[in-house]
């Protein structure tokens, strides 16, 4: 990693804290690490401290004070890393059964397998593994989860094969390590 900076937690205004909460501890697997208010210029702002790691104290942190009326929501997409593609497959499988997640679409970059939604208020999440592979992107392509994982795997790889940029991703970290001055 480069020295200085990494990335912590993201923090996102809701307008139902409550709905919220329960759909990032209920299909998502987070747990609520602290909540409260603070004091804001609009009145108190309630606040939830969500994590799903014991080493950070929160991950994400849900803040009212969403605008109802708001008619662009200016986050493209918050990412989460899956432990694996078994995990990834259990979080697909939940997440069709969630009446609150919608806009779901499973596919793949190439470099990554991917499930993208919506949560309950319209935030666009992405879950994904990485593949050992890297292709030039943009890329995105539709994956069927029907398949077996060898199957998806065997396909995701395929489809890669033949893209430009096609590598194996040690050779591709290799270079952007040369690139941001890091070594190993």
């Amino acid at each position: 990693m480069q020295n200085g900076l990494s990335f912590s937690h993201i923090g996102l205004y809701v307008r139902h804290i409550d709905n919220m909460e329960r759909f990032y501890t209920s299909v998502l697997g987070f747990f609520v690490t602290d909540h409260g208010s603070l004091p804001g210029p609009a009145g108190n702002i309630q606040l939830v401290f969500l994590s799903r790691d014991p080493d950070e104290h929160h991950q994400i942190v849900l803040a009212t004070g969403r605008p109802e009326t708001l008619d662009f929501n200016i986050i493209n997409q918050i990412s989460l890393r899956a432990f694996d593609l078994a995990t990834l497959r259990e979080l697909y499988e939940r997440l069709l059964a969630h009446t609150e997640a919608y806009d779901i679409q499973p596919v793949t970059h190439g470099n990554a397998i991917s499930v993208y939604f919506r949560d309950p208020e319209g935030n666009r999440l992405e879950i994904f593994i990485d593949t050992p592979w890297y292709v030039n992107q943009p890329m995105r392509v539709a994956v069927d989860f029907s398949k077996t994982n060898a199957q998806l795997m065997e396909s995701v790889e395929a489809h890669a094969r033949s893209l430009p940029g096609f590598e194996p991703r040690t050779q591709w970290r290799a270079r952007m390590a040369t690139l941001m001055g890091v070594t190993n």
